[in-house]
């Protein structure tokens, strides 16, 4: 007996190749069975459940290997922001920046918090945060990365300067603890405090800490703009140097100056590794904006000594002159580009959607000056995106075969405050609906591919990705021509168009753009059968 069928469908496998009518047998979260369009016969008599998907595609769930839904589960465990754009699985942790190991001091564990979510770090390693939203339910499968800058923090604060002999081990050990509880890989956010504070020399000594566990080393370069091009070099010269294989996150050129010329150089660089013989691949967002924290506005030097230090350089005025002559410099032009996105307070909601330059307009002062003032009254948590990419540049980075999509997101309620960035709601609609439908940038088999099979393999995971017999029955039932990225800059808290059933370990999780309130997710954990 099944527990349910899809029947004619048009079957997308995971694989790249070409989409076959089919139908789909699921048992205890497992496809059982793969058969012909018309189904199953007479087992569906006995079957709890059949489904007659009329001729639409069927495809294995969606996979984001670069979110940061660690910092939200434990706020928002239904996941629609994932859920209902069809994502049933998800690796956090990304960008440097994960939510453990957390050090025992409290004068560290303070930081952490400060800088990261204003939430109970009620675990100290990734095992214990991994058991804890294992018990708490999730609607997504969910693993993790482990953050250089959360190991780093955890060894030696948010100082510049070289680690010691001591603290070098520490992060060595944070490191390999994680692994051993399942890590899928190690991260970085190289424009980001405290990661930002370390050199190639040590990123290369802690990924070769990755080698006995096959794992891979995954970074947000030092620079994605003018210095992009040596961003990439140094990626590939520490992850060549440790013997790793290398994920280049959310690729792209966001400064004006170097459109259409640096994807060029940076991708031919990643050709010529790969000629090599180092695995690198990269993902991307589908968008022209990007999204991050309004602190990173500042110079590094700012940041030395965690959130409240900062904070108190920018009330000093003689250190916030210096900043704002550091920042102006570097801002010209692109302060009507980056938009206010989230605000903790309701003192400045009126600010989200608009840009600094108007919100300094409407304030009387300078842009520069109403990213500090927003960063002083709301105690550091104001988010922004910043519009800086060309859809030239997205076109020529997403046909390369090695590239697969990803949010760079996180699970959120469709009721979020703020207006967050729409690649928290939209991206892999997006994906199918404006580069393989509208813009046959791609064909649809690649699309899905892109989002299933290919981050799948790179992340190790042996049980999803494909409609296969004896894999994981995470599905998605989509309709081609009406599928569509409702989710905008405007309006971004919106579920997706087209998205007709979502399941997750054979338990259906959303239907016609609904959450129905299944936590079928399961932890997972990297070495284990997930």
């Amino acid at each position: 007996m099944y527990d349910l069928i899809i029947k004619n469908v048009r079957i997308i496998d995971g694989t790249g190749a070409p989409w076959y009518r089919g139908s789909v047998a699921v048992k205890d979260g497992k496809i059982a069975a793969v058969g012909s369009a018309a189904g199953f016969g007479e087992r569906e008599e006995a079957c709890a459940e059949v489904i007659d998907g009329q001729d639409k595609y069927l495809s294995p769930g969606f996979i984001d290997i670069h979110c940061h839904s660690d910092s939200a589960l434990p706020l928002y465990p239904m996941s629609e922001s994932r859920i209902l754009q069809g994502v049933t699985t998800e690796i956090g942790g990304a960008c440097g920046i994960s939510v453990a190991p957390v050090s025992e001091e409290p004068e560290k564990k303070k930081m952490l918090r400060d800088y990261v979510r204003d939430m109970d770090f009620n675990w100290n390693t990734v095992g214990e945060y991994l058991d804890t939203i294992e018990k708490m339910g999730i609607s997504t499968n969910f693993g993790t990365a482990v953050g250089h800058g959360t190991i780093r923090l955890k060894a030696m604060g948010f100082d510049d300067r070289k680690p010691t002999d001591a603290e070098m081990e520490d992060m060595k050990k944070s490191l390999r603890q994680a692994m051993d509880d399942g890590a899928f890989c190690f991260s970085s956010g190289l424009i980001y405090p405290p990661g930002c504070y370390a050199d190639a020399e040590e990123l290369t000594e802690l990924c070769k800490e990755l080698v006995p566990y096959g794992a891979y080393y995954e970074t947000h370069m030092r620079n994605e703009g003018e210095g992009v091009v040596e961003a990439v070099k140094e990626a590939i010269t520490v992850a060549e140097g440790a013997g790793v294989p290398l994920q280049i996150s959310h690729h792209k050129v966001i400064r004006k100056s170097v459109w259409q010329v640096h994807s060029r150089t940076t991708i031919a660089l990643i050709d010529q590794a790969r000629r090599r013989g180092l695995d690198v691949k990269a993902d991307q967002y589908p968008y022209t904006a990007s999204a991050t924290t309004m602190d990173s506005n500042l110079p590094n030097w700012a940041y030395e000594g965690g959130v409240e230090k900062m904070l108190e350089r920018l009330k000093n005025p003689e250190l916030r002159a210096r900043i704002k002559e550091e920042v102006n410099a570097s801002h010209i032009g692109r302060w009507g580009d980056i938009y206010v996105a989230y605000v903790a307070t309701e003192k400045n909601q009126w600010a989200a959607g608009k840009s600094l330059e108007e919100v300094g307009k409407i304030r009387g002062v300078d842009p520069a000056d109403a990213c500090f003032d927003l960063l002083i009254e709301e105690n550091n948590r104001v988010g922004e995106v910043n519009f800086g990419m060309c859809e030239d540049d997205i076109e020529y980075i997403m046909k390369q075969p090695y590239m697969m999509i990803i949010s760079d997101g996180e699970a959120a309620s469709l009721e979020h405050s703020g207006q967050p960035h729409p690649r928290w709601y939209g991206t892999f609609p997006r994906v199918i609906a404006k580069y393989a439908r509208e813009r046959k940038l791609l064909s649809l088999e690649t699309a899905v591919f892109k989002m299933t099979g290919l981050p799948a393999s790179r992340a190790g995971l042996q049980n999803r990705g494909l409609i296969r017999q004896g894999m994981c029955a995470d599905l998605v039932l989509f309709d081609f021509d009406t599928i569509n990225d409702t989710p905008s800059y405007d309006k971004p808290k919106q579920a997706c168009e087209g998205i007709l059933r979502v399941y997750v370990n054979g338990v259906l999780t959303a239907e016609n753009g609904r959450h129905t309130g299944a936590r079928a997710g399961k932890v997972l954990r990297r070495g284990e059968n997930c």
